[in-house]
């Protein structure tokens, strides 16, 4: 399994909303899963500057670097740059 986690702050929250409501249709086609979308409530050690988290699984390395490269992800990302400051990050489960 391969995770992308993705640490977020909101920028602008209806530009948020909309690139969230297409990320979805970018997933399918790579067999993920969106595991969790939430709000941060504490830093238990350590600094964590953004507000909101997300995690999405996928089956391997390769599907979640097909998805990020793929047109339909790729046309997202100016909105995303819009709305919001995101790190994602690519994850090998162990």
């Amino acid at each position: 399994m391969n995770y992308v986690i993705g640490h977020i702050t909101i920028k602008d929250a209806a530009k948020w909303d909309e690139y969230r409501s297409q990320v979805p249709a970018t997933l399918s086609p790579w067999q993920a899963e969106l595991v969790f979308r939430g709000e941060k409530l504490a830093v238990l050690g350590g600094e964590h500057k953004h507000t909101d988290t997300v995690v999405i699984r996928f089956p391997n390395a390769e599907s979640a670097n097909d998805w990020y490269n793929s047109p339909a992800y790729q046309a997202l990302i100016p909105l995303r740059l819009e709305a919001a400051e995101v790190d994602l990050i690519s994850y090998a489960a162990s």
